[in-house]
């Protein structure tokens, strides 16, 4: 529907988007039918979503080219990132969850930032699967100032590039994991801690979840911006539990 009313009217001049394309009012027609035959059922339909936000996607890149807001569900496959880093005047970003169990890959992230060179402010849902963890991201972008992934789980960076960033949010979000002692510390030995991760990438952050930074914070941790980390930080120093 929202396809055929883009063809009908005038939208070129359209700058914000606020889209949920991953709902939908399909059920099943026979509530008996077995839980496998339901499973699959509910990948074909993931899949038709899929296939026609990606449609409904490359039309906005023709119909409405100046968009610069932009909150949607995303499902960070190659073909919707390129189409998504098409947009570029976008200076406020929200990418939520559609597919959860589907991995972000560090290079598509990567990607992505560095494709929006006029990105103000991004909102990230991403949820690092199980079989994932232990990887990290490297993010890069010239532009961003504003950078919230507090609503995601097991986001760990290894390295931020944001010469412009003012204010991060981050959260350490428990997922009730239970992870040995020996695992855990294989896990986390690859993970830097973020309070240096941010030292060396982000030369003009002020605000970190809130608080505002003593201006002396890069050359020493203090007692509230420790407490912070240990909110948001998954290295071992900030993280000591066998519960994730």
């Amino acid at each position: 529907m929202l396809s055929h009313l883009l063809d009908s009217v005038h939208c070129r001049d359209l700058s914000h988007l606020d889209l949920n394309w991953s709902f939908t009012l399909l059920e099943p027609l026979d509530l008996r039918i077995h839980s496998s035959s339901s499973s699959h059922r509910d990948s074909i339909t993931k899949m038709d979503q899929l296939n026609s936000f990606q449609e409904l996607l490359t039309k906005l890149t023709h119909r409405c080219p100046r968009i610069t807001k932009m909150r949607l569900h995303f499902d960070w496959s190659d073909v919707s990132v390129s189409l998504l880093t098409q947009f570029q005047h976008l200076r406020v970003l929200e990418l939520k969850y559609f597919w959860v169990f589907k991995g972000v890959t560090p290079s598509t992230l990567q990607t992505l930032t560095k494709s929006l060179p006029n990105l103000k402010s991004l909102t990230l849902h991403i949820l690092v699967p199980m079989r994932n963890l232990g990887i990290s991201y490297t993010l890069e972008s010239q532009s961003l100032e504003y950078l919230d992934v507090s609503p995601s789980r097991g986001l760990v960076f290894s390295r931020l590039k944001l010469p412009a960033l003012r204010e991060l949010q981050a959260k350490k979000i428990v997922r009730s994991i239970t992870l040995d002692r020996r695992t855990r510390l294989r896990i986390q030995s690859r993970w830097p801690c973020l309070y240096h991760v941010l030292r060396e990438g982000t030369p003009k952050l002020q605000a970190l979840n809130n608080e505002r930074l003593l201006p002396t914070w890069r050359e020493e941790s203090y007692g509230e911006l420790t407490a912070i980390l240990e909110q948001s930080c998954y290295c071992v120093q900030h993280l000591d539990s066998w519960l994730w």
